[in-house]
């Protein structure tokens, strides 16, 4: 499985989980242009997960375009990670496990 950080880059220098590979922000065409790059890289039968975090998930602008795009690149098993409130609130402090680092994959 690839688990794809799709928002902001702070949100991924400052917490992400581990093994996550940067490809966003989605909701802007520079940070799409990074998705399409990494996910490229990749045959399209490989289990996907996307997630942001940023805000609440019925506001993100990441989500979607990013889930809109793995799809127009043909990938079958793409999904993406609820995070109903922030990535904060419902995956650190809920105590599940992060990486922390400056270092931009």
């Amino acid at each position: 499985m690839v688990v794809f950080q799709v928002g902001p880059s702070v949100l991924y220098r400052s917490r992400h989980i581990p093994g996550a590979i940067y490809a966003g922000p989605a909701g802007k065409p520079d940070g799409l242009e990074l998705l399409k790059a990494e996910a490229g890289k990749l045959r399209r039968d490989r289990e996907v997960v996307l997630y942001c975090g940023c805000c609440p998930w019925d506001h993100c602008p990441n989500i979607r375009p990013a889930l809109e795009l793995m799809r127009q690149m043909g990938f079958a098993h793409v999904h993406a990670l609820y995070v109903p409130a922030s990535f904060k609130t419902d995956w650190i402090d809920a105590g599940y496990p992060v990486e922390t680092g400056d270092a931009l994959r």
